[in-house]
Formats: structure tokens, C-alpha cells, sequence
């Protein structure tokens, strides 16, 4: 279908034309005074200086052309020279009608499917994931999502980090603790046990110790640096327990990101594209890119138009160990190789603004991407407590994303159980949970990434305003009046939408009539925050529309059939939207 705007815009450019003008100058925007007008056009005072005319003259001359359009009820030439709109409703009417029909409510199929690459989560194994890890995810989630929904192949990659010192730092821990194992007898010719010697609650126990000491110990820290170099070599005991460090691991990481709602593709980490690496070396230095600084093997990724201090990107370091970078830049080579990828899609920190411009400039430089191939990173701000600050514990520490998740399902549980004395306490536990999501991700998403924000339990948790929980109320609203509808005999198909009997109603509609633009529009800038403010005003049209509209108790079937159609396609239109975002509505609350 053609975009809601386009058609209007379609139309005031068609005014300008047969009045003598440039039809360019017809562009519509939504009206910035609502009670004036509903749409409006600035193009007279644009056209003024090119016809020399004033610009009052060439909108009133637009608007005798516009007399007998089909799709304005009013154009109205206003001072200095703005054109007031007003839709017609039966153009808003058969537009919503028509969205009801279409598939994807009538949003168009890109024009060239793409295979988008979604590099989200980044945890690393053997650690719990923190709340440092939420954002990530759920922004990472949502683009997945939102591109998805707008006709492209998106693949999710969660890229861990489960290569390097960290596995160097257990293995040392585990050898002390546990010497008679197995996995450190290089005489060991057999098979090596299917179990991992350890739970996940010890593996997350182990590490931080490991790491405490590898600070305060010289000898311990270079004792791992040579496990981690022993396992990088391919030492099979080293190889084994490594294998048993992920399995526990990547078992304990897909829990908890099913709590969030959260699916990766892809559970590929550093350490399988670490075999690329030495290809990728030499590759750069027979193409003249990487060069001795200092020791280190670096490539040099300053331009001329750069207006600040671009460091050279560092390939290996003097003892010739490979960086962050140097993994980044295999898994391009292995994502354009495997998945013949279009875009890379990368969101973490935006303090990593810096490392992926080094790293998309050498990847460019080296031809590992096609001139085509759209290399992005969305860096995303920090989710602070109320104080402004990095959300902490209230020991001080950083908190398991798991326990924050707890909280809110819990404050959730209280207001369930405040709300409906009926509810067993099976489905206030269920419901708690599904309005918990939503508070959790809709606080989340609703903000643009690249902003800091407040964590702020009581607001996200409400069930008023800007917030999950009131998106979720306003869905159970509408399934509520349908129920009780098909209660009364009521059938939700073959029913016809009428014109729009009053304000509320055609605001309503013509909420509805934007979704196509809001979708592709954040797909195509990769923003979840635009899904939020769309369905928030939904929401709102909605609720002043049922207000205002007494829709159960309404007589005449064929008005109460067309508010009915009308509810339907809200409701669908709003569980689309949420369903993008990562989350789900209950059935009751």
C-alpha cells in the first residue's frame, strides 16, 4: 500500500501542479496545531520567492484546485500563505479498511531483501550476566525484530567472549583446586569424562577468585597466561575443560536470556573465528595496510577529513597476541564469507564508538566487505540509577541482570494482587511476569539507544503513562470489550468500517493509518524508541476514543459492528508492535 502521508502529499502536489506550480512544493506534514487543522502544507511560502508571488496568493490558488478532491474535506489558505487540511472521512475510512485487508497492515516488501547480521548480547562465558548486559539485548532483540518484520533475512549472532585470559585464569584455579584431574595429566591418552567437574555457580564462583589473585600474584598470573596460551596451541586436557566452560556456560546464558525473551541465531564466539586470524595477518601486510609500531603490528586508518585524532587500529601486540579488533575483523571476514552478509548491524557501549571506526575503516581498507556492504554500530548510553549514576546494588556492586528481573516480576506480583482479589496465585505469578517483561524492555526501548536514563522501578511499573504496563492495559482493554461482544452473540468477521462519527474516532484512525511509515522508518534507522512513541499515542487515541464511545451498550448493530472492526485492528496493530519490541499481552490483568 501506498504510505498514509504519500497519498496526502500525493494529492497537494496535484493541487500545485494544475494551479501553475511546482509540484515539489506539496509536501505534507502533520498539522503543529491540532486544533486548527489536521495537516498542513508550507509550500506557498517556499514558492514565493521562485514565482515572485506572495505566498497567500499561490495558497489560495492551490486550494480552488483542491475543491473537489477526494481526499481533503477542507484546504484552507491561511496568512502569510499556509494551507490548513482537513481529510475527508471517507478517505480515512477506506484507508484503514484497506489496511484491515493487507497483509503486514499494508507495509510494502523492501525493494531489495537484505541479510542483515545482528552482533547483540557480547557476554562473556563464565560470568553471570549483569545488568550491564541489558541493553544489548533488548535493543539488539527489537532491531533483530524490527528488521525482520520489514521483509529482511536477520540473523542474530550473540558473540561471545570465550577466548583469551579469562579461560587461562579458570583452568590455573580449577589445577589448584583439583590437581588430580584428568584434564592436567598430559599422559592422559583416554576419554575425557562427559560432565564438567564444576556447576555453573561454581564456574561464576572460580573466576572472580582466579582473577583476584592473578592481580596480587605475578607467578599466578603468568602460571595462566601459559594455560591460556597452552589452550589457544591446542592442548587436548586444556581443550576439554574449555568445551565443559562453555557448555555449562552458554546452558546457563540461554536461561536467562529466555527470561528476557531474547534468541540468538547464532552462539558463535571469539574462539571460532580465532583460526582465521593468521590469514587475516598476513593478508593485511601483503596488501601494505599493517606495519611495525613500537613492536606492535598496526594499520593506519586516519583521513583527510578527519577532524580529530584517529589512532592506528592494532592488529597484534608485541608478544603477538591478537586484540578485540583482530577478532572483530575475522568474524567480517567469516560473516561475508558464510552468511554473504549485506550489513553488519553491531550494538554495545557507545564508548566503543572509537574501536569499530578503526575497525570498519581496515575492514574497508582490507576489501574484507563489498564497497556496498553497510557497516554500522550503535553505541548505546548507560542505564543509571536515580541518583544519575551506573545502576548499582544497593551494596554498591554491580547487579545480576537475573535478581533485576526478579524485582520488577515481584513489584509486578504486588500490584497484580492489589489490583484483582479473584486471581490465583499461578496467574498473578504468570501475568506478574508478562507486565514485568514489557515494564523492563518498554523502559528500555522507549528511549533513544545512544541516551543515558533513569532506572526507575516505581515509573516503569506504572500503569499509567509512558509505559509498558499502560500499553499492556489499553490491549487487555480491547480483548475485554471483544470478549463481551462475542459473549453477546457478536461475530468478529465480516464487519464493515463506517465513516468516523466524531473526533476521537478519526484521530484514532488516522493514528492507525501511520503504522506502515513508523515501521519502515525504524527499520530503515534501526530504532525501537520510534515503535514506543508510536504505540504510546496509539494507546492514548484509543482510550480518549473509548471514553468518549459507549461501544457495548450501542443499538445499532451496524455502527457497534464498525467501532467493533475498528477495535480489532487496534488490537492487532498494538500486539504487532509489542511483539517487535520483545514482549507479549496477557489475556486479563
Amino acid at each position: 500500500m501506498v504510505k498514509f502521508l504519500d497519498l496526502i502529499s500525493g494529492e497537494m502536489k496535484r493541487g500545485f501542479s494544475l494551479a501553475g506550480y511546482d509540484e515539489d512544493l506539496g509536501k505534507v506534514t502533520l498539522s503543529n496545531r491540532p486544533d486548527l487543522c489536521e495537516y498542513q502544507c508550507n509550500g506557498a511560502m517556499a514558492g514565493a520567492k521562485k514565482y515572485h508571488k506572495a505566498p497567500i496568493a499561490i495558497a489560495g490558488e492551490v486550494a480552488q484546485q483542491l475543491a473537489d478532491s477526494e481526499v481533503f474535506e477542507d484546504v484552507s489558505a491561511v496568512a502569510p500563505g499556509f494551507l490548513n487540511l482537513k481529510l475527508k472521512d471517507s478517505f480515512v475510512r477506506d484507508y484503514v479498511a484497506q489496511m484491515a485487508e493487507a497483509e503486514k497492515f499494508g507495509l510494502n516488501p523492501p525493494e531489495k531483501e537484505k541479510t542483515i547480521v545482528v552482533d547483540y548480547g557480547g557476554p562473556n562465558v563464565a560470568k553471570p550476566l549483569h545488568v550491564g548486559h541489558l541493553r544489548s539485548a533488548v535493543i539488539g532483540e527489537s532491531i533483530k525484530r524490527i528488521c525482520r518484520y520489514n521483509g529482511h533475512r536477520v540473523i542474530g549472532d550473540v558473540h561471545l567472549g570465550d577466548w583469551g585470559l579469562q579461560m587461562g585464569l579458570i583452568i590455573t584455579e580449577l589445577k589448584e583446586r583439583k590437581p588430580e584431574l584428568v584434564y592436567f595429566d598430559e599422559t592422559f591418552d583416554g576419554e575425557y569424562p562427559a560432565e564438567a567437574p564444576f556447576t555453573v555457580s561454581e564456574l561464576e564462583e572460580i573466576y572472580p577468585t582466579a582473577s583476584g589473585k592473578s592481580k596480587e600474584d605475578p607467578a599466578y598470573k603468568e602460571a595462566a597466561l601459559q594455560a591460556t596460551l597452552e589452550l589457544q596451541r591446542g592442548r587436548k586436557g586444556y581443550r576439554a575443560l574449555w568445551k565443559h566452560i562453555i557448555d555449562v556456560s552458554v546452558a546457563d546464558l540461554k536461561k536467562n536470556y529466555a527470561e528476557l525473551n531474547v534468541e540468538f541465531d547464532l552462539w558463535k564466539g571469539e574462539s571460532d573465528v580465532d583460526p582465521l586470524i593468521p590469514g587475516l595477518v598476513e593478508r593485511l601486510k601483503e596488501q601494505g595496510l599493517a606495519h611495525e609500531s613500537e613492536g606492535a603490528l598496526v594499520v593506519d586508518v586516519r583521513e583527510e577529513t578527519d577532524t580529530k585524532e584517529i589512532p592506528p587500529c592494532i592488529i597484534l601486540k608485541s608478544d603477538g597476541a591478537a586484540l578485540y579488533a583482530t577478532t572483530d575483523l575475522a568474524t567480517i571476514q567469516d560473516r561475508m564469507e558464510n552468511l554473504h552478509a549485506d550489513e553488519l548491524i553491531y550494538l554495545t557501549d557507545k564508548r566503543q564508538e572509537m574501536h569499530f571506526l578503526q575497525v570498519f575503516r581496515v575492514a574497508r581498507k582490507a576489501g574484507l566487505v563489498k564497497p556496498e556492504t553497510r557497516l554500522r554500530h550503535i553505541g548505546f548510553g548507560t542505564m543509571n540509577g536515580k541518583d544519575g549514576k551506573p545502576f548499582k546494588t544497593r551494596e554498591g556492586g554491580v547487579m545480576r541482570l537475573e535478581y533485576l528481573v526478579r524485582d520488577i516480576d515481584e513489584e509486578m506480583y504486588r500490584k497484580v494482587v492489589e489490583s484483582r482479589q479473584d486471581i490465583s496465585e499461578e496467574e498473578a505469578r504468570k501475568t506478574a511476569k508478562i507486565i514485568g517483561l514489557s515494564a523492563l524492555k518498554y523502559g528500555d526501548l522507549s528511549n533513544q539507544a545512544s541516551k543515558d536514563y533513569i532506572f526507575d522501578i516505581d515509573r516503569f511499573t506504572s500503569f499509567e503513562g509512558d509505559t509498558g504496563p499502560y500499553i499492556l492495559y489499553t490491549i487487555v482493554r480491547i480483548k475485554s470489550i471483544l470478549n463481551r461482544y462475542r459473549e453477546m452473540g457478536g461475530q468478529l468477521s465480516g464487519l464493515a468500517f463506517r465513516d468516523p462519527e466524531n473526533a476521537p474516532q478519526k484521530d484514532l484512525m488516522m493514528q492507525l493509518a501511520g503504522f506502515n511509515a513508523m515501521m519502515e522508518n525504524a527499520g530503515q534507522e534501526a530504532a525501537p524508541h520510534k515503535v514506543c512513541a508510536y504505540i504510546y499515542d496509539l494507546a492514548n487515541a484509543f482510550n480518549k476514543f473509548y471514553h468518549e464511545t459507549k461501544i457495548i451498550s450501542e443499538e445499532d448493530r451496524e455502527r457497534k459492528g464498525s467501532w467493533i472492526a475498528l477495535l480489532i485492528l487496534t488490537r492487532d496493530v498494538l500486539e504487532t508492535c509489542i511483539d517487535v519490541l520483545g514482549f507479549s499481552a496477557p489475556d486479563r490483568m
